[in-house]
């Protein structure tokens, strides 16, 4: 019996859609309104391996690897958030998934504005947890900032104690379990793994918010020094968005602190509920 079945939280179940890029994997648990959820870089859907269950205890939760990262289809071409968001279109067409709302973390949040901008309010509700904001200055900002997780593979394996080190200072001390999965999913695309974090920083994202008509959340961990100050930008840009903030967390906020992730999302999802 599987941990799920004994808390009585319903399981998690993968597949495949078929996408224009090739096979996208997912995961998904639950059943009733759907719920995307959008991971960061270089994450896959494990980052919402917590989350799953607590959100699909009252509606369908799918949570799926970014094209590129995770079990999904590669592209030679160089990473976008507007590559991303195609591929998020094909998962949610191919699955048939109507009346959507988005939960995107850090990239997966930026992503999830591309979708929203695009779509309208075939995008029921937006969550964008941990999100910066981008613009003209921040991009001339991080211009030549170093890397985040980019390391040369060395011989003797020390380039994974150099990655485990990168992130190190961005997770709780007494979690390293989490550490763990980061470094294996930047392990999988090590060849890549900056890509995702320059797509970020090439948005436009300034232009496209503005598109944006869902019911928008903007989320992010108290400890979250990344984009925390960004929230009241993202609020402004999305008039009637609202905005909490998850105590005791910071960046990897979905998976350390999944409960009170999820029990943020879920209110939120049902007070658009209740509304209509």
């Amino acid at each position: 019996m599987s941990d799920a079945q004994r808390s009585g939280s319903p399981a998690i179940a993968k597949g495949y859609a078929e996408s224009r890029f090739g096979q996208l994997h997912y995961a998904e648990s639950g059943s009733g309104a759907p719920v995307l959820l959008l991971h960061q870089t270089p994450r896959s859907w494990d980052e919402y391996r917590e989350v799953l269950p607590l959100l699909g205890a009252t509606r369908h939760a799918v949570a799926m690897d970014t094209l590129g990262f995770g079990a999904s289809a590669r592209t030679p071409e160089p990473f976008r958030i507007e590559l991303f968001a195609d591929a998020v279109e094909d998962l949610i067409e191919s699955l048939g998934l109507r009346d959507v709302s988005l939960v995107g973390h850090h990239t997966g949040g930026v992503v999830a504005i591309e979708v929203a901008a695009r779509r309208g309010t075939d995008i029921a509700n937006l969550v964008l947890s941990g999100v910066p904001y981008v613009d003209a200055p921040r991009r001339a900002r991080v211009a030549d900032a170093p890397p985040i997780d980019h390391v040369t593979p060395a011989a003797d394996g020390s380039h994974l104690v150099e990655l485990w080190n990168r992130r190190r200072p961005f997770y709780p001390a007494d979690r390293p379990d989490l550490l763990a999965r980061l470094v294996a999913d930047g392990v999988r695309v090590l060849d890549r793994v900056e890509e995702g974090h320059r797509a970020v920083n090439a948005y436009r994202m300034e232009d496209r918010i503005r598109l944006v008509r869902s019911r928008t959340l903007v989320l992010c961990g108290e400890e979250d020094a990344y984009s925390l100050p960004d929230v009241p930008r993202l609020c402004a840009a999305v008039p009637g968005s609202t905005s909490a903030v998850l105590p005791g967390t910071g960046v990897p906020s979905v998976d350390h602190r999944p409960d009170l992730f999820a029990a943020a999302v879920g209110a939120f999802l049902d007070e658009g509920a209740a509304g209509r």
